[in-house]
């Protein structure tokens, strides 16, 4: 039987709602999601480690990615870019994940033009299920995926919270 994995769990305000912050012992981000949605990142923590395969230990701040995130909130939008995430997922959701943390703060894509950038341009559908299946959202930014139509689709966070994040980084993003 494969030991439990001990991961750190923070919570902090955001102008959103307060957030959950899970971490691993070497300072990598396993989940981020909103209170209120506890369930949902559960649930993605049990099918990406097992059962059992986690602890949640409170703490605070850990590895300083609680500090990093409220900078991001406070303006600093640079503060999550070198973040270290470790996911499981498939390797296509992998992908995906990595995919997402190229496109620019300020700016949005598609599902078509992410499946495209993977060299995948078939497979939309399964490009919007792995986005809805990424457990470190805003660091791994699902939110910056829009609809064909430039309409802001499903966020497992809720809508609004998916439309001030884009306003945030719109007014926060450096300036090319």
């Amino acid at each position: 039987m494969k030991p439990r994995q001990r991961f750190f769990i923070d919570s902090t305000p955001t102008p959103t709602g307060p957030m959950l912050i899970v971490c691993d012992e070497a300072g990598h981000l396993r989940a981020l999601d909103w209170e209120g949605y506890e369930a949902r990142m559960h649930r993605l923590l049990r099918l990406h480690y097992g059962e059992d395969g986690c602890v949640l230990e409170p703490m605070k701040d850990p590895s300083g990615r609680t500090s990093a995130l409220q900078a991001y909130l406070r303006g600093d939008i640079r503060a999550i870019n070198a973040l270290p995430v470790a996911t499981a997922g498939t390797p296509f959701q992998r992908e995906v994940w990595r995919a997402l943390r190229d496109i620019p703060a300020g700016t949005t894509t598609t599902y078509a033009r992410l499946a495209e950038r993977i060299g995948r341009p078939r497979a939309v559908r399964a490009v919007g299920a792995a986005n809805g299946a990424n457990p470190v959202g805003i660091v791994v930014p699902c939110h910056r995926v829009v609809g064909a139509n430039a309409s802001l689709t499903g966020y497992a966070g809720g809508i609004e919270r998916k439309r001030w994040l884009l306003d945030h980084e719109q007014t926060h993003a450096p300036r090319a």
